[in-house]
Protein backbone atom coordinates (compact mmCIF):
# COMPACT_ATOMS: atom_id res chain seq x y z
CA UNK A 1 0.00 0.00 0.00
CA UNK A 2 1.31 3.54 -0.99
CA UNK A 3 0.21 6.21 1.06
CA UNK A 4 -1.85 9.17 -0.55
CA UNK A 5 1.77 11.46 -0.86
CA UNK A 6 5.25 10.17 -0.85
CA UNK A 7 7.33 11.56 2.75
CA UNK A 8 10.31 9.65 3.44
CA UNK A 9 10.36 9.67 7.21
CA UNK A 10 11.00 6.76 9.49
CA UNK A 11 7.69 6.84 10.80
CA UNK A 12 6.30 6.60 7.23
CA UNK A 13 8.75 3.74 6.50
CA UNK A 14 7.12 1.86 9.92
CA UNK A 15 3.54 2.51 8.84
CA UNK A 16 4.42 1.34 5.02
CA UNK A 17 5.51 -2.08 6.45
CA UNK A 18 1.95 -2.63 8.85
CA UNK A 19 0.14 -1.82 6.17
CA UNK A 20 2.02 -3.83 3.73
CA UNK A 21 1.90 -6.38 5.63
CA UNK A 22 -2.13 -6.27 6.38
CA UNK A 23 -2.27 -4.19 9.50
CA UNK A 24 -5.51 -2.22 8.71
CA UNK A 25 -6.14 -0.79 11.86
CA UNK A 26 -4.83 1.10 15.55
CA UNK A 27 -6.18 1.56 18.72
CA UNK A 28 -4.50 4.42 20.21
CA UNK A 29 -4.17 6.89 22.79
CA UNK A 30 -2.71 9.98 21.57
CA UNK A 31 0.65 10.85 23.31
CA UNK A 32 3.52 13.67 22.24
CA UNK A 33 5.87 11.63 22.88
CA UNK A 34 4.97 9.67 19.41
CA UNK A 35 3.57 12.95 17.66
CA UNK A 36 5.93 11.57 14.39
CA UNK A 37 3.68 8.42 13.99
CA UNK A 38 0.54 10.33 14.31
CA UNK A 39 1.30 13.07 11.68
CA UNK A 40 2.66 9.94 9.55
CA UNK A 41 -0.85 8.29 9.86
CA UNK A 42 -2.63 10.99 8.19
CA UNK A 43 -0.85 9.80 4.89
CA UNK A 44 -2.34 6.41 5.69
CA UNK A 45 -6.15 6.88 5.13
CA UNK A 46 -6.47 2.69 4.47
CA UNK A 47 -5.54 2.51 8.41
CA UNK A 48 -8.47 3.09 10.74
CA UNK A 49 -7.61 5.24 13.67
CA UNK A 50 -9.66 4.04 16.54
CA UNK A 51 -9.31 6.70 19.12
CA UNK A 52 -9.55 5.52 22.88
CA UNK A 53 -10.58 6.84 26.33
CA UNK A 54 -7.95 4.64 27.93
CA UNK A 55 -4.61 3.04 27.16
CA UNK A 56 -6.27 -0.45 28.96
CA UNK A 57 -8.92 -0.36 26.33
CA UNK A 58 -6.70 0.06 23.42
CA UNK A 59 -4.58 -2.26 24.46
CA UNK A 60 -7.19 -4.76 25.26
CA UNK A 61 -8.85 -4.04 21.53
CA UNK A 62 -5.71 -4.64 19.83
CA UNK A 63 -5.35 -8.14 21.57
CA UNK A 64 -9.39 -9.03 20.52
CA UNK A 65 -8.27 -7.61 17.34
CA UNK A 66 -5.65 -10.04 16.87
CA UNK A 67 -7.38 -12.80 17.69
CA UNK A 68 -10.02 -11.56 15.47
CA UNK A 69 -7.52 -12.00 11.94
CA UNK A 70 -4.40 -13.52 13.38
CA UNK A 71 -2.51 -10.43 12.55
CA UNK A 72 -1.01 -8.59 15.37
CA UNK A 73 -3.75 -6.14 16.95
CA UNK A 74 -1.68 -2.81 16.96
CA UNK A 75 -2.12 -0.46 20.05
CA UNK A 76 0.24 3.16 20.31
CA UNK A 77 0.46 4.68 23.51
CA UNK A 78 2.81 7.31 25.03
CA UNK A 79 5.43 6.39 27.25
CA UNK A 80 5.51 6.29 31.06
CA UNK A 81 1.95 6.43 32.23
CA UNK A 82 0.73 5.35 28.74
CA UNK A 83 2.58 2.31 28.74
CA UNK A 84 2.04 1.52 32.39
CA UNK A 85 -1.77 1.50 31.33
CA UNK A 86 -1.52 -0.37 28.35
CA UNK A 87 0.41 -3.18 30.25
CA UNK A 88 -2.87 -5.45 31.56
CA UNK A 89 -3.44 -5.79 27.71
CA UNK A 90 -0.17 -6.67 27.10
CA UNK A 91 -0.70 -9.57 29.75
CA UNK A 92 -3.99 -10.59 28.31
CA UNK A 93 -2.40 -11.09 24.97
CA UNK A 94 0.26 -13.62 26.05
CA UNK A 95 -2.11 -15.33 28.43
CA UNK A 96 -4.41 -15.99 25.61
CA UNK A 97 -1.65 -16.67 22.81
CA UNK A 98 -2.57 -13.66 20.60
CA UNK A 99 -0.73 -11.58 18.31
CA UNK A 100 -0.37 -8.04 18.84
CA UNK A 101 2.16 -5.35 18.93
CA UNK A 102 2.28 -2.29 21.41
CA UNK A 103 3.96 0.86 20.23
CA UNK A 104 4.94 3.17 22.81
CA UNK A 105 6.96 6.52 22.25
CA UNK A 106 10.17 6.72 24.30
CA UNK A 107 12.27 10.57 25.72
CA UNK A 108 14.57 11.56 23.36
CA UNK A 109 17.46 9.00 22.76
CA UNK A 110 19.68 11.73 24.22
CA UNK A 111 17.88 11.18 27.45
CA UNK A 112 17.62 7.34 27.62
CA UNK A 113 18.46 6.29 30.99
CA UNK A 114 19.07 9.47 32.98
CA UNK A 115 15.48 8.66 34.34
CA UNK A 116 14.06 11.64 32.20
CA UNK A 117 10.40 12.71 32.40
CA UNK A 118 8.16 9.67 32.49
CA UNK A 119 11.13 7.55 31.25
CA UNK A 120 10.99 3.20 31.45
CA UNK A 121 13.14 0.75 30.79
CA UNK A 122 10.66 -1.37 28.90
CA UNK A 123 12.85 -4.32 28.83
CA UNK A 124 12.64 -4.72 32.32
CA UNK A 125 8.79 -3.78 32.36
CA UNK A 126 7.73 -6.14 29.75
CA UNK A 127 10.68 -8.60 29.45
CA UNK A 128 8.96 -11.23 31.19
CA UNK A 129 5.62 -11.63 29.30
CA UNK A 130 6.50 -10.16 25.93
CA UNK A 131 8.24 -11.99 23.34
CA UNK A 132 10.36 -9.73 22.27
CA UNK A 133 10.80 -6.07 23.77
CA UNK A 134 12.97 -3.51 21.16
CA UNK A 135 13.70 0.36 21.78
CA UNK A 136 14.81 1.11 18.19
CA UNK A 137 18.03 3.11 18.14
CA UNK A 138 18.59 4.98 15.11
CA UNK A 139 15.50 6.41 12.50
CA UNK A 140 16.79 3.58 9.56
CA UNK A 141 16.21 0.65 12.39
CA UNK A 142 12.68 1.53 12.63
CA UNK A 143 11.32 -0.15 9.33
CA UNK A 144 13.28 -3.32 9.79
CA UNK A 145 11.70 -3.50 13.73
CA UNK A 146 8.61 -3.23 12.93
CA UNK A 147 9.32 -5.63 10.08
CA UNK A 148 10.54 -8.37 13.17
CA UNK A 149 8.07 -6.94 15.38
CA UNK A 150 4.75 -8.81 12.88
CA UNK A 151 7.25 -11.96 12.33
CA UNK A 152 7.53 -11.85 16.25
CA UNK A 153 4.33 -11.63 17.47
CA UNK A 154 2.84 -14.23 15.06
CA UNK A 155 5.71 -16.92 15.22
CA UNK A 156 5.46 -20.34 17.23
CA UNK A 157 3.02 -19.44 19.99
CA UNK A 158 1.75 -15.67 19.12
CA UNK A 159 2.03 -13.48 21.39
CA UNK A 160 2.85 -9.67 22.18
CA UNK A 161 5.56 -7.54 20.91
CA UNK A 162 6.57 -3.86 22.64
CA UNK A 163 8.05 -1.52 19.99
CA UNK A 164 9.49 1.18 22.05
CA UNK A 165 10.27 4.17 19.19
CA UNK A 166 12.14 6.91 20.88
CA UNK A 167 10.80 11.27 20.16
CA UNK A 168 13.97 12.09 17.95
CA UNK A 169 13.65 9.02 15.93
CA UNK A 170 10.50 9.03 13.98
CA UNK A 171 10.66 11.84 11.74
CA UNK A 172 14.08 11.67 9.91
CA UNK A 173 13.95 10.59 6.06
CA UNK A 174 14.77 7.15 5.73
CA UNK A 175 14.34 4.73 2.59
CA UNK A 176 10.40 3.04 2.34
CA UNK A 177 11.11 -0.90 1.95
CA UNK A 178 8.49 -2.64 0.92
CA UNK A 179 8.98 -5.71 2.55
CA UNK A 180 6.41 -8.18 3.48
CA UNK A 181 6.76 -11.26 5.49
CA UNK A 182 5.85 -14.68 4.15
CA UNK A 183 4.07 -17.20 7.25
CA UNK A 184 5.95 -20.40 7.68
CA UNK A 185 4.99 -23.20 6.00
CA UNK A 186 3.18 -25.50 8.97
CA UNK A 187 5.16 -28.13 10.44
CA UNK A 188 4.11 -31.66 9.74
CA UNK A 189 4.13 -34.41 12.00
CA UNK A 190 6.64 -36.76 10.79
CA UNK A 191 5.58 -40.14 9.03
CA UNK A 192 7.30 -42.97 11.69
CA UNK A 193 4.85 -40.25 14.29
CA UNK A 194 1.95 -41.03 12.38
CA UNK A 195 2.46 -44.37 12.10
CA UNK A 196 2.94 -44.36 15.93
CA UNK A 197 -0.19 -42.24 16.46
CA UNK A 198 -2.57 -44.84 14.09
CA UNK A 199 -0.89 -47.72 16.40
CA UNK A 200 -2.26 -45.97 19.40
CA UNK A 201 -5.16 -44.56 18.15
CA UNK A 202 -6.36 -48.39 17.00
CA UNK A 203 -5.66 -49.84 20.54
CA UNK A 204 -7.14 -46.94 22.28
CA UNK A 205 -10.98 -47.67 23.37
CA UNK A 206 -11.52 -44.41 25.51
CA UNK A 207 -9.59 -41.93 24.04
CA UNK A 208 -9.83 -38.43 24.23
CA UNK A 209 -9.13 -35.08 22.19
CA UNK A 210 -7.86 -31.91 24.80
CA UNK A 211 -8.93 -29.29 21.93
CA UNK A 212 -6.69 -25.81 22.30
CA UNK A 213 -6.57 -22.06 20.92
CA UNK A 214 -3.81 -23.43 17.75
CA UNK A 215 -7.54 -24.34 16.42
CA UNK A 216 -8.63 -20.76 16.30
CA UNK A 217 -6.98 -20.55 12.83
CA UNK A 218 -7.82 -21.01 9.05
CA UNK A 219 -9.15 -24.64 8.95
CA UNK A 220 -8.74 -25.28 12.46
CA UNK A 221 -12.32 -26.27 13.70
CA UNK A 222 -13.13 -27.99 10.56
CA UNK A 223 -9.93 -29.99 10.77
CA UNK A 224 -10.89 -31.00 14.10
CA UNK A 225 -14.04 -31.87 13.61
CA UNK A 226 -13.07 -34.17 11.15
CA UNK A 227 -10.44 -36.07 12.68
CA UNK A 228 -13.19 -36.01 15.99
CA UNK A 229 -15.90 -37.72 13.68
CA UNK A 230 -13.62 -40.03 11.38
CA UNK A 231 -12.31 -41.51 14.68
CA UNK A 232 -15.37 -41.37 17.07
CA UNK A 233 -13.21 -39.41 19.35
CA UNK A 234 -15.06 -37.17 22.22
CA UNK A 235 -13.51 -33.93 22.55
CA UNK A 236 -13.39 -31.46 25.37
CA UNK A 237 -11.68 -28.34 24.53
CA UNK A 238 -9.44 -26.22 26.73
CA UNK A 239 -9.87 -23.25 29.04
CA UNK A 240 -12.31 -20.31 27.35
CA UNK A 241 -12.08 -22.17 24.19
CA UNK A 242 -15.81 -23.51 23.38
CA UNK A 243 -16.35 -22.18 20.39
CA UNK A 244 -13.26 -24.35 18.48
CA UNK A 245 -15.67 -27.44 18.42
CA UNK A 246 -19.87 -27.36 18.32
CA UNK A 247 -21.16 -27.79 21.95
CA UNK A 248 -24.26 -29.55 20.24
CA UNK A 249 -22.17 -32.31 18.78
CA UNK A 250 -22.41 -35.52 20.10
CA UNK A 251 -18.77 -35.85 20.60
CA UNK A 252 -18.27 -32.53 22.37
CA UNK A 253 -17.31 -33.74 25.76
CA UNK A 254 -17.17 -30.23 27.75
CA UNK A 255 -14.76 -28.15 28.45
CA UNK A 256 -11.56 -27.75 31.17
CA UNK A 257 -12.56 -24.59 32.95
CA UNK A 258 -12.55 -22.94 36.25
CA UNK A 259 -15.91 -24.78 37.29
CA UNK A 260 -15.27 -27.93 35.80
CA UNK A 261 -17.54 -30.57 37.51
CA UNK A 262 -15.71 -33.19 39.67
CA UNK A 263 -18.01 -36.01 37.37
CA UNK A 264 -16.60 -34.65 34.12
CA UNK A 265 -12.87 -34.54 35.49
CA UNK A 266 -12.98 -37.73 36.82
CA UNK A 267 -15.00 -39.45 33.18
CA UNK A 268 -12.14 -37.65 31.37
CA UNK A 269 -9.10 -38.88 33.75
CA UNK A 270 -10.79 -42.77 32.95
CA UNK A 271 -9.45 -41.80 29.32
CA UNK A 272 -6.72 -44.78 27.96
CA UNK A 273 -5.23 -41.99 25.89
CA UNK A 274 -5.68 -38.22 25.25
CA UNK A 275 -4.47 -36.19 22.07
CA UNK A 276 -3.54 -32.90 23.77
CA UNK A 277 -3.60 -30.89 20.69
CA UNK A 278 -2.55 -27.34 20.35
CA UNK A 279 -2.88 -26.72 23.99
CA UNK A 280 -0.23 -25.54 26.58
CA UNK A 281 -1.85 -27.90 28.94
CA UNK A 282 -1.57 -25.17 31.87
CA UNK A 283 -2.84 -24.77 34.98
CA UNK A 284 -6.64 -24.46 34.75
CA UNK A 285 -7.03 -26.92 31.77
CA UNK A 286 -5.70 -29.25 33.51
CA UNK A 287 -7.17 -28.67 36.63
CA UNK A 288 -4.33 -27.52 38.87
CA UNK A 289 -1.95 -29.64 37.53
CA UNK A 290 -4.41 -32.44 38.57
CA UNK A 291 -5.65 -33.95 35.36
CA UNK A 292 -3.49 -35.91 33.58
CA UNK A 293 -1.42 -36.96 36.31
CA UNK A 294 1.32 -34.97 37.26
CA UNK A 295 3.74 -34.99 36.10
CA UNK A 296 3.54 -38.96 34.45
CA UNK A 297 -0.16 -39.03 33.23
CA UNK A 298 -1.54 -42.68 33.82
CA UNK A 299 -2.76 -43.27 30.27
CA UNK A 300 -0.95 -42.17 26.64
CA UNK A 301 0.04 -39.05 26.40
CA UNK A 302 0.37 -37.02 22.81
CA UNK A 303 0.97 -33.84 22.98
CA UNK A 304 1.17 -31.43 19.98
CA UNK A 305 2.42 -28.22 19.67
CA UNK A 306 4.11 -26.05 17.59
CA UNK A 307 6.17 -24.53 19.82
CA UNK A 308 8.66 -26.99 21.84
CA UNK A 309 8.68 -24.94 24.93
CA UNK A 310 5.41 -26.09 25.87
CA UNK A 311 5.47 -29.96 24.91
CA UNK A 312 6.85 -32.01 27.64
CA UNK A 313 7.34 -28.49 30.09
CA UNK A 314 4.83 -30.03 32.92
CA UNK A 315 3.75 -33.28 31.83
CA UNK A 316 5.89 -36.36 30.42
CA UNK A 317 4.60 -37.17 26.85
CA UNK A 318 4.62 -40.85 25.53
CA UNK A 319 4.91 -39.11 22.14
CA UNK A 320 5.69 -35.62 22.02
CA UNK A 321 4.98 -33.80 18.33
CA UNK A 322 6.27 -30.48 17.57
CA UNK A 323 4.20 -29.90 15.01
CA UNK A 324 1.57 -27.57 13.94
CA UNK A 325 -1.53 -28.70 15.17
CA UNK A 326 -4.03 -28.12 12.42
CA UNK A 327 -1.56 -30.17 10.31
CA UNK A 328 -1.72 -32.63 12.47
CA UNK A 329 -4.86 -33.52 12.69
CA UNK A 330 -5.68 -33.28 9.55
CA UNK A 331 -3.11 -35.85 9.17
CA UNK A 332 -4.85 -38.28 11.61
CA UNK A 333 -8.18 -37.28 9.59
CA UNK A 334 -6.62 -38.87 6.63
CA UNK A 335 -5.92 -42.02 8.44
CA UNK A 336 -8.09 -45.52 8.42
CA UNK A 337 -10.62 -45.57 11.09
CA UNK A 338 -9.24 -48.46 13.39
CA UNK A 339 -10.61 -49.74 16.97
CA UNK A 340 -14.17 -47.42 16.97
CA UNK A 341 -15.57 -50.49 18.81
CA UNK A 342 -17.21 -49.52 21.84
CA UNK A 343 -16.26 -45.54 21.39
CA UNK A 344 -19.92 -45.19 20.90
CA UNK A 345 -20.34 -46.03 24.84
CA UNK A 346 -17.58 -43.95 25.63
CA UNK A 347 -18.83 -41.05 23.70
CA UNK A 348 -22.19 -41.76 25.30
CA UNK A 349 -21.30 -41.33 28.42
CA UNK A 350 -19.19 -38.16 28.56
CA UNK A 351 -22.16 -36.13 26.56
CA UNK A 352 -24.44 -37.80 29.39
CA UNK A 353 -22.43 -36.36 32.22
CA UNK A 354 -21.88 -32.74 29.60
CA UNK A 355 -25.51 -32.21 29.59
CA UNK A 356 -26.09 -32.55 33.19
CA UNK A 357 -23.94 -30.23 33.73
CA UNK A 358 -25.14 -27.63 30.82
CA UNK A 359 -28.50 -28.42 31.85
CA UNK A 360 -29.88 -24.78 32.81
CA UNK A 361 -31.01 -23.94 36.44
CA UNK A 362 -34.25 -22.20 37.84
CA UNK A 363 -32.89 -20.18 40.30
CA UNK A 364 -35.29 -18.22 42.77
CA UNK A 365 -33.99 -14.75 44.41
CA UNK A 366 -35.77 -11.80 45.68
CA UNK A 367 -33.21 -9.41 45.69
CA UNK A 368 -32.77 -9.29 41.75
CA UNK A 369 -32.51 -11.35 38.60
CA UNK A 370 -30.50 -14.08 38.76
CA UNK A 371 -28.51 -13.41 35.73
CA UNK A 372 -28.38 -17.33 34.34
CA UNK A 373 -32.06 -16.10 33.33
CA UNK A 374 -30.39 -13.30 31.01
CA UNK A 375 -27.73 -15.90 29.72
CA UNK A 376 -30.35 -18.55 28.54
CA UNK A 377 -32.98 -16.11 27.06
CA UNK A 378 -29.56 -15.02 24.63
CA UNK A 379 -29.02 -18.11 24.03
CA UNK A 380 -32.45 -18.97 22.68
CA UNK A 381 -32.50 -16.05 20.73
CA UNK A 382 -29.21 -16.09 19.83
CA UNK A 383 -28.22 -15.63 15.87
CA UNK A 384 -25.67 -18.06 14.40
CA UNK A 385 -23.03 -15.53 13.94
CA UNK A 386 -23.25 -13.81 17.54
CA UNK A 387 -20.17 -12.79 19.30
CA UNK A 388 -20.26 -12.65 22.80
CA UNK A 389 -17.69 -10.61 24.33
CA UNK A 390 -17.30 -11.64 28.10
CA UNK A 391 -15.97 -9.53 30.88
CA UNK A 392 -14.23 -11.11 33.99
CA UNK A 393 -16.82 -11.91 36.91
CA UNK A 394 -19.61 -14.82 38.19
CA UNK A 395 -22.10 -13.17 35.87
CA UNK A 396 -19.82 -14.79 33.37
CA UNK A 397 -20.06 -18.54 34.72
CA UNK A 398 -23.27 -19.32 33.29
CA UNK A 399 -21.98 -18.45 29.87
CA UNK A 400 -19.54 -21.01 30.15
CA UNK A 401 -21.46 -23.84 31.50
CA UNK A 402 -24.78 -23.28 29.59
CA UNK A 403 -24.30 -21.72 26.58
CA UNK A 404 -24.30 -23.84 23.66
CA UNK A 405 -21.74 -22.51 20.78
CA UNK A 406 -21.56 -23.40 17.77
CA UNK A 407 -19.00 -21.73 15.36
CA UNK A 408 -19.88 -18.99 13.49
CA UNK A 409 -20.69 -18.09 16.95
CA UNK A 410 -17.30 -16.99 18.81
CA UNK A 411 -16.51 -16.54 22.25
CA UNK A 412 -14.37 -13.76 23.48
CA UNK A 413 -13.18 -14.08 26.38
CA UNK A 414 -9.48 -13.15 27.89
CA UNK A 415 -7.77 -16.27 29.78
CA UNK A 416 -5.78 -13.56 31.89
CA UNK A 417 -9.44 -13.02 33.75
CA UNK A 418 -8.60 -9.66 33.74
CA UNK A 419 -11.45 -6.98 34.25
CA UNK A 420 -12.25 -4.64 31.67
CA UNK A 421 -11.81 -6.90 28.93
CA UNK A 422 -15.36 -7.23 28.07
CA UNK A 423 -16.36 -3.32 26.25
CA UNK A 424 -13.05 -3.08 24.27
CA UNK A 425 -12.96 -6.42 22.84
CA UNK A 426 -16.66 -5.69 21.61
CA UNK A 427 -15.57 -2.78 20.30
CA UNK A 428 -12.88 -4.52 18.25
CA UNK A 429 -14.88 -7.70 17.30
CA UNK A 430 -17.54 -5.44 15.78
CA UNK A 431 -15.26 -3.33 14.05
CA UNK A 432 -13.77 -6.52 12.44
CA UNK A 433 -17.20 -8.47 11.91
CA UNK A 434 -19.94 -5.32 11.27
CA UNK A 435 -22.26 -7.55 9.88
CA UNK A 436 -22.49 -9.75 12.86
CA UNK A 437 -24.65 -9.35 16.12
CA UNK A 438 -21.70 -8.64 18.87
CA UNK A 439 -23.13 -8.91 22.45
CA UNK A 440 -21.22 -7.62 25.49
CA UNK A 441 -21.62 -9.10 28.83
CA UNK A 442 -19.80 -7.22 31.85
CA UNK A 443 -20.53 -6.69 35.19
CA UNK A 444 -20.86 -3.43 37.09
CA UNK A 445 -17.60 -3.96 38.38
CA UNK A 446 -15.49 -4.47 35.00
CA UNK A 447 -17.96 -1.88 33.51
CA UNK A 448 -16.76 1.03 35.63
CA UNK A 449 -13.35 0.19 34.52
CA UNK A 450 -13.70 0.66 30.71
CA UNK A 451 -16.96 1.18 30.00
CA UNK A 452 -16.33 4.52 28.62
CA UNK A 453 -14.57 2.72 25.12
CA UNK A 454 -18.55 1.89 24.51
CA UNK A 455 -18.03 6.19 23.31
CA UNK A 456 -16.31 4.52 20.12
CA UNK A 457 -19.61 2.25 19.71
CA UNK A 458 -21.71 5.84 19.85
CA UNK A 459 -19.54 7.85 17.25
CA UNK A 460 -19.37 5.28 14.71
CA UNK A 461 -23.08 3.97 14.87
CA UNK A 462 -21.88 0.13 15.88
CA UNK A 463 -24.65 -1.97 16.89
CA UNK A 464 -23.09 -3.71 19.59
CA UNK A 465 -26.00 -5.42 22.53
CA UNK A 466 -24.21 -4.13 25.75
CA UNK A 467 -25.59 -5.86 28.93
CA UNK A 468 -24.87 -4.97 32.26
CA UNK A 469 -25.41 -7.25 35.37
CA UNK A 470 -25.13 -4.78 38.37
CA UNK A 471 -25.49 -6.56 42.28
CA UNK A 472 -23.70 -3.44 43.64
CA UNK A 473 -20.51 -6.01 44.47
CA UNK A 474 -17.52 -7.43 43.30
CA UNK A 475 -19.48 -11.11 43.26
CA UNK A 476 -16.46 -13.24 42.22
CA UNK A 477 -14.27 -11.63 45.47
CA UNK A 478 -17.38 -11.77 46.86
CA UNK A 479 -18.22 -15.07 46.29
CA UNK A 480 -14.44 -16.41 47.37
CA UNK A 481 -14.88 -14.34 50.60
CA UNK A 482 -18.00 -16.27 51.63
CA UNK A 483 -16.14 -19.47 51.19
CA UNK A 484 -13.28 -18.74 52.94
CA UNK A 485 -14.06 -15.95 55.77
CA UNK A 486 -18.20 -16.15 56.16
CA UNK A 487 -19.36 -12.95 56.96
CA UNK A 488 -16.78 -11.43 56.52
CA UNK A 489 -16.38 -9.42 53.26
CA UNK A 490 -14.28 -5.75 53.34
CA UNK A 491 -13.66 -4.03 50.12
CA UNK A 492 -16.05 -5.85 47.98
CA UNK A 493 -19.35 -3.89 48.18
CA UNK A 494 -19.74 -1.39 45.36
CA UNK A 495 -22.05 1.94 45.05
CA UNK A 496 -22.79 2.49 41.49
CA UNK A 497 -23.93 5.22 39.19
CA UNK A 498 -27.01 5.32 36.99
CA UNK A 499 -25.92 3.17 34.16
CA UNK A 500 -29.10 3.54 31.76
CA UNK A 501 -28.67 7.82 32.03
CA UNK A 502 -24.81 7.53 31.82
CA UNK A 503 -25.52 5.48 28.35
CA UNK A 504 -27.91 7.49 27.89
CA UNK A 505 -25.28 10.68 27.45
CA UNK A 506 -23.42 8.81 25.33
CA UNK A 507 -26.06 8.78 22.90
CA UNK A 508 -27.78 5.28 23.19
CA UNK A 509 -31.32 3.70 23.15
CA UNK A 510 -31.02 2.22 27.21
CA UNK A 511 -33.27 -0.14 29.35
CA UNK A 512 -33.28 -1.20 32.79
CA UNK A 513 -34.25 -4.98 34.27
CA UNK A 514 -35.43 -5.51 37.11
CA UNK A 515 -37.69 -8.54 36.81
CA UNK A 516 -37.23 -12.09 34.95
CA UNK A 517 -40.24 -11.85 33.31
CA UNK A 518 -38.93 -8.83 31.58
CA UNK A 519 -35.55 -10.19 30.56
CA UNK A 520 -36.84 -12.41 27.31
CA UNK A 521 -38.47 -9.41 25.91
CA UNK A 522 -35.28 -6.92 26.15
CA UNK A 523 -32.75 -9.38 24.91
CA UNK A 524 -35.16 -9.75 22.11
CA UNK A 525 -35.23 -5.71 21.54
CA UNK A 526 -31.40 -5.41 22.07
CA UNK A 527 -30.57 -8.31 19.49
CA UNK A 528 -33.07 -6.57 17.02
CA UNK A 529 -31.22 -2.88 17.17
CA UNK A 530 -29.55 -1.98 14.37
CA UNK A 531 -27.75 0.80 16.65
CA UNK A 532 -25.84 0.52 19.92
CA UNK A 533 -28.33 -0.91 22.28
CA UNK A 534 -27.98 -0.87 26.59
CA UNK A 535 -29.00 -3.14 28.94
CA UNK A 536 -28.73 -2.97 32.84
CA UNK A 537 -30.00 -5.59 34.68
CA UNK A 538 -30.30 -5.16 38.60
CA UNK A 539 -29.34 -8.96 39.37
CA UNK A 540 -29.01 -10.75 42.29
CA UNK A 541 -25.96 -10.94 44.69
CA UNK A 542 -27.42 -14.29 46.11
CA UNK A 543 -27.89 -16.74 43.82
CA UNK A 544 -24.03 -16.29 42.77
CA UNK A 545 -23.19 -17.07 46.41
CA UNK A 546 -23.56 -20.22 48.52
CA UNK A 547 -25.82 -19.34 51.17
CA UNK A 548 -27.68 -16.86 51.73
CA UNK A 549 -26.65 -16.62 55.30
CA UNK A 550 -24.10 -18.30 57.14
CA UNK A 551 -25.86 -20.16 59.52
CA UNK A 552 -22.29 -20.46 61.90
CA UNK A 553 -21.60 -16.96 62.45
CA UNK A 554 -25.28 -15.68 61.88
CA UNK A 555 -24.41 -13.08 59.33
CA UNK A 556 -25.79 -12.25 56.61
CA UNK A 557 -23.69 -12.27 53.42
CA UNK A 558 -25.61 -10.15 51.32
CA UNK A 559 -23.87 -7.36 53.59
CA UNK A 560 -26.04 -4.46 56.21
CA UNK A 561 -25.38 -1.21 54.47
CA UNK A 562 -24.91 -2.29 51.13
CA UNK A 563 -25.91 0.12 49.10
CA UNK A 564 -29.40 0.47 47.14
CA UNK A 565 -29.59 0.00 43.83
CA UNK A 566 -30.09 3.29 42.22
CA UNK A 567 -34.27 4.02 41.35
CA UNK A 568 -36.17 5.03 37.99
Amino acid sequence: MTPVSAPTTSAHALLRIFAGNGLDRVFLVPGESYLGVLDALHDFPDIDVVTCRHEGGAAFMAGADGRLTGRPGVAMVSRGPGAANAAIGVHAAQQDGVPMILLIGQVPCKDLRKEAFQEIDYQKMFGSIAKWVHEVATPQDLAWAAFKALRVATSGTPGPVVLVVPEDVQQACVPQPDWVAVPASPAQPAPATLERLQALLAAARKPLIIAGGAFNAPGGREALRQLAERHGIPVAVSFRQHDLFPNTHPLYAGDLDLATQPAQVAAFDSSDLILALGTRLGDITTQGYTFPAYPRPSQTLVHCHADAHFVNQHFAADVGVIADPVATAQALAALPPAGRAGREDWAASLRAIRERAADWPDPKADDGVPFVSVVRALAEQAPADLMVCLDAGTFAAPVYRHFPFAYPQRLMASQSGAMGYGTPAAIAAQLRHPQSKVVCLVGDGGFMMTGNEMMAAAERGLPVFFIVSNNNCYGSIRLHQARTYPGRHAGTNLASPDFTMMARAFGMQTEHVTRPDQVAAAVARGLASTAPYFLEVKTSLAAILPEGVDSAAGVDLLGRGQPAPHSR
